[in-house]
């Protein structure tokens, strides 16, 4: 996945986000401990995951290091 993909991913999940809490709200516990099967399972950790490798791929693009 290209950096522009990516961006773009992540941007879709807040969009999906900012929805589910607009219509149900998200209290703190949910957010950090989702019950199995809702859209915030995995959701947390899954945007942690993309948004790392979105800042290894700008290290990598200017040659710095992290």
């Amino acid at each position: 996945m290209n950096k522009e993909e990516l961006i773009k991913q992540m941007i879709d999940m807040q969009k999906k986000f900012t929805e589910y809490e607009h219509k149900d709200g998200v209290e703190q516990v949910d957010y950090y401990t989702p019950k199995d099967g809702d859209m915030l399972d995995g959701y947390r950790q899954e945007f942690n995951e993309m948004a790392m490798k979105l800042v290894d791929m700008a290290h990598e693009e200017v040659g710095s290091k992290p």
